[in-house]
C-alpha cells in the first residue's frame, strides 16, 4: 500500500470518531430539550388552569351582581307592595267600614221597629245582604293582614266564660232567627291566649255551624277537659263533610258545598283564616264530621299558669234589656251618619241618648252634666289632633267623671287594644253588629252597677 494514502484513512477514522461523539452530544441535547419540555409543562398547565379559573370567578362576580340588582329590585317592588297593601288596609279600615258600619247601624234600629208585612221581608233582605257584605269584606282584610303580618297575638289571662257567655248570648238569638236550638255549656275554666283572637276562630266555627245546618237542625257550644289544657268545641247537626274533603277544608279558597240547594256567598277563606292564627298561637285544631249527621269543630287552650283574681262580682239576674233600659248614653263620632244611625239603634232600646260630631259639642255636655253619661261611646278616628281616646281621658280627668267607655274603631292592632284595655275601657271594631253592641253595652253597664255596690 501506497505511504501516501495512511493519512487519509487515520482522518477519516478520526471524522469518524467526532461524529459519533457529536451524535451523542445531539441526542444527549435532544434528551435534555424533552426533559425540559416535559418538566415546564405543569407550569405551564397550573397557569393556564389558573386563568381558566380567573374567568369562570369573574363570570360569576358579573352574574352575582346581576341577581344582586335584580335582588334589589325585587325587594324594593315587595317593599313597595306592602307599602300599597298597607295603605289598602287603611282604606278598608276606615273609607269603607265607615258608610258598612252606618248601614248596619240603620238596619238594626230598623229591624227593632214593628215592620208592616210587606217591608218586613225588605228589611231582613237589606240586613242579610249587610251581613253578607260584612263577612265578605272583613274576611279579605283578616286574611290580607294575616299576610302581611299585621296582627300579633296580645296574651292575657281570663276565664272562658267572659268570652264564651257573649258568643252564647249572641248566636243563641241568630240561631233562633234562623230555626235553630241552641245549646250551651258554661265553663269558667282560666285560660293564656289572646281573647280576640280566639274569639275570631270561634266565630268562624260557629258560623259554620249555623250556615251549614238546616232549620230545626241544632248547634253546641261547650268545653272539654283536655290533657294540659281545655278543648272548645262547636258541634252540628248540619250535613256534615265528606271525608275524603276533610284534609281541603282549611286550604284559601275551598269551600264545599255539602247541599246543592245551599246558596253559599262566602270566599272560602273562613277556616284558613282560623289555620292561620291558631298556628300563630299554637292552639291544636280538630275536626271530625260524617256527612249527613254533622260536625264537630274545636280548638285546644293552655290552661293558665297563674291564679286569675276576678275584680268585679259576676251579677246576671236583670236581662240586657232592663240593663239598657233608662240608661244615660253619649256618642261622639265626626260622621252624622253614625250619629244618627246610633240614636235611633240606642233609642230602640230604650237608653237615652245625646250625640256629638266634635270635641267641642262634647265638652258642652260635661259642663252641663259634669258627673257624665252611664256609657260614652266614641270612635277613635276623629277631624281632630287627638284621637278619640285621648279626648275621652281628658275629659273623664278634667271632670272627675266615672263613666264606663267604649271605643268604637277600625283599627285592629293590639297596640291599640292595649291601650284601650290599661286605660279600663272596653273596644269593639267597625263594622260594629248591632247585636254585639247591644251586649257588650250591657255588659259595660252591669259592671258599673257592680262597682257603685262596691
Amino acid at each position: 500500500m501506497d505511504d501516501s494514502t495512511q493519512p487519509d484513512q487515520h482522518e477519516l477514522h478520526s471524522l469518524r470518531l467526532e461524529n459519533q461523539r457529536l451524535r451523542k452530544i445531539n441526542a444527549a441535547l435532544i434528551e435534555r430539550v424533552e426533559a425540559g419540555s416535559a418538566f415546564n409543562a405543569a407550569p405551564y398547565a397550573a397557569f393556564e388552569h389558573s386563568a381558566a379559573l380567573a374567568e369562570q370567578v369573574r363570570e360569576r362576580t358579573e352574574a352575582l351582581s346581576v341577581a344582586m340588582a335584580e335582588l334589589r329590585q325585587t325587594n324594593q317592588a315587595l317593599m313597595q307592595a306592602n307599602i300599597s297593601r298597607t295603605k289598602f288596609l287603611a282604606a278598608v279600615s276606615h273609607d269603607l267600614l265607615q258608610p258598612l258600619n252606618a248601614a248596619r247601624l240603620f238596619t238594626g234600629a230598623l229591624l227593632e221597629r214593628p215592620l208592616s208585612e210587606e217591608l218586613e221581608p225588605l228589611a231582613n233582605a237589606i240586613h242579610r245582604s249587610l251581613q253578607d257584605v260584612d263577612s265578605l269584606l272583613g274576611t279579605l282584610v283578616d286574611m290580607s293582614r294575616l299576610d302581611a303580618g299585621v296582627i300579633k297575638p296580645d296574651i292575657s289571662v281570663f276565664p272562658l266564660s267572659d268570652l264564651l257567655d257573649n258568643l252564647a248570648t249572641e248566636f243563641h238569638q241568630i240561631c233562633e232567627a234562623e230555626g235553630l236550638y241552641f245549646d250551651y255549656v258554661r265553663s269558667s275554666t282560666v285560660v293564656s291566649t289572646d281573647l280576640v283572637l280566639l274569639a275570631r276562630i270561634l266565630r268562624n266555627f260557629l258560623t259554620n255551624a249555623v250556615r251549614y245546618t238546616p232549620a230545626g237542625g241544632r248547634v253546641l257550644l261547650g268545653c272539654r277537659r283536655r290533657a294540659g289544657g281545655v278543648q272548645i268545641q262547636v258541634a252540628d247537626t248540619g250535613f256534615g263533610i265528606p271525608a275524603n274533603k276533610l284534609d281541603e277544608i282549611f286550604l284559601e279558597f275551598q269551600r264545599i258545598k255539602p247541599n246543592p240547594a245551599l246558596q253559599d256567598r262566602g270566599l272560602g277563606l273562613g277556616l284558613a283564616i282560623v289555620d292561620k292564627i291558631a298556628s300563630m298561637l299554637e292552639h291544636p285544631v280538630a275536626v271530625s264530621s260524617e256527612e249527613g249527621k254533622g260536625s264537630v269543630f274545636a280548638v285546644l287552650l293552655p290552661l293558665s299558669q297563674f291564679e286569675y283574681q276576678p275584680y268585679l262580682p259576676d251579677r246576671h239576674q236583670s236581662s240586657d234589656q232592663q240593663v239598657l233600659q233608662g240608661s244615660r248614653i253619649w256618642v261622639l263620632d265626626n260622621d252624622p251618619a253614625i250619629c244618627t244611625a246610633m240614636q235611633s239603634l240606642l233609642q230602640g232600646w230604650g237608653c237615652q241618648v245625646q250625640t256629638a260630631e266634635s270635641s267641642a259639642v262634647l265638652q258642652n255636655y260635661f259642663a252641663s252634666e259634669p258627673q257624665g253619661p252611664d256609657l260614652l261611646i266614641a270612635d277613635y278616628h276623629l277631624n281632630e289632633p287627638d284621637s278619640g281616646l285621648t279626648l275621652v281621658e281628658k275629659l273623664l280627668q278634667q271632670y272627675v267623671a266615672s263613666s264606663a267607655v267604649l271605643m268604637i274603631t277600625a283599627n285592629h292592632t293590639s297596640v291599640l287594644r292595649q291601650h284601650v284595655r290599661n286605660a279600663g275601657y272596653r273596644m269593639l271594631n267597625k263594622p260594629v253588629k248591632p247585636l254585639k253592641l247591644k251586649v257588650t253595652i250591657a255588659h259595660l253597664l252591669r259592671q258599673a252597677m257592680d262597682v257603685s255596690d262596691v
